[in-house]
């Protein structure tokens, strides 16, 4: 039933009875957030409005980090839903957002689903980040790459992809790993860290013992 519910909701966004079926996102997001995320796809699909609505929710989800008054007003489970209604109407009015925008702040605080927020948003930016051909890419190296290192790996990277699609890379520092490199891009994961290697080397050590 729950389910239903939230299918019933999602379809909501949907412009007009003719054009009730969702568009299909360019990458399947799942849960619940997934559910709402892919509705808000196909709605700014529909309306010409995908990029409007990532830049309101990027906004919105910004703000809430930043103000924590707002951040418990969205995770508060005690507040009226009428309360709630109103109050996500004034932030979409204050922050011109989009109807679609909108509406899924609407719909979410009607349904008691504010907290599902940033999961909805998380997972809407990675539906864009795939529609724009957008392959996010991890690196985690022991101390800062230089920008001479950090030009040659990206252009490694860029080998693996496919036409029109683009490295958002992502550099983290991690001291732990001692040496080398710890790389994640798209489903591939590959682990060159010296720490990765001397952990090989001890199992094999004391299987051999």
């Amino acid at each position: 039933m729950a389910s239903r519910q939230i299918f019933n909701a999602v379809r909501s966004f949907s412009s007009s009875a003719s054009q009730s079926q969702l568009v299909k996102t360019p990458m399947q997001v799942f849960g619940v957030e997934g559910r709402y995320a892919s509705a808000l796809y196909s709605a700014g699909s529909k309306s010409n409005q995908l990029q409007d609505i990532e830049k309101n929710l990027i906004q919105l989800q910004s703000a809430i980090k930043q103000d924590p008054k707002l951040q418990d007003f969205v995770l508060n489970p005690v507040l009226q839903k009428e309360v709630k209604v109103e109050a996500v109407r004034k932030i979409a009015e204050s922050g011109k957002f989009s109807p679609p925008a909108t509406n899924l702040l609407v719909l979410l605080a009607e349904n008691g689903r504010l907290k599902k927020l940033n999961g909805i948003i998380n997972a809407y930016k990675s539906i864009m980040a795939a529609h724009r051909g957008d392959i996010r890419c991890e690196v985690v190296s022991a101390t800062p790459l230089d920008e001479a290192t950090e030009k040659s790996l990206l252009g490694v990277l860029k080998s693996f992809t496919k036409k029109g699609e683009n490295i958002l890379l992502e550099v983290k520092v991690d001291p732990s790993i001692i040496g080398g490199l710890i790389v994640s891009i798209g489903d591939k994961y590959v682990d060159m860290s010296i720490a990765s290697k001397i952990k090989k080397y001890t199992s094999l050590i004391q299987t051999s013992a």
